[in-house]
């Protein structure tokens, strides 16, 4: 099956141009994946469905190592959310609603480990990230996306720019590696 064009369609975002079938190969996901690391967020977003007004959005997002995903919930309208793990592995957190990361279901999902996907009800607070470089995921959820609504972000957790993110991302992640018994990630690479 032949490559489709893949279109931009913003800085964080891409989306193939098919018609009707795509193969989601080990080249596209090695595109996406070199795409994050090139990107100032590590990460991107590629679209498989056609347009932000598609009732179900299907999407690979590609995340690199120290991509910080501020917490979040799809609450209104309600949207649930699942994750499958294509390529690498990925720490998965969700968080009562005091902010408190709930550690008994910490997520690690890893293909080789068995762990494929996480399914999460609407209006769970959440963050990922990624613990290995080139990690890539298959992210389903209902559509439409507005931007305005797609997300509600903690108002406990700083937003991607401020200047507490990166603390606050090594914070999560080195509970979630200790929780989950990881060695500690060597930040500053």
């Amino acid at each position: 099956m032949k490559s489709p064009e893949i279109m931009r369609i913003s800085p964080l975002a891409t989306r193939s141009c098919h018609e009707m079938l795509l193969l989601v190969d080990k080249a596209l996901i090695d595109r996406k994946a070199c795409d994050a690391a090139a990107s100032g967020r590590k990460r991107e977003i590629h679209a498989l469905h056609s347009g932000d007004e598609d009732t179900l959005h299907r999407m690979l997002n590609a995340i690199q190592p120290g991509s910080y995903i501020r917490p979040h919930r799809h609450l209104n309208p309600p949207k649930a959310e699942t994750i499958v793990i294509l390529q690498g592995s990925l720490g998965y957190v969700p968080f009562e609603g005091d902010s408190t990361p709930v550690d008994e279901r910490f997520i690690l999902l890893d293909a080789g480990r068995g762990a494929f996907a996480v399914d999460s009800r609407a209006g769970l607070w959440h963050t990922f990230f990624a613990l290995e470089e080139n990690t890539v995921l298959l992210e389903v959820k209902p559509g439409p996306y507005e931007p305005g609504t797609d997300k509600d972000f903690a108002p406990w957790a700083p937003a991607e720019n401020e200047d507490g993110a990166p603390q606050y991302l090594m914070s999560i992640e080195d509970r979630f590696r200790s929780v989950c018994g990881l060695p500690r990630r060597p930040w500053g690479s």
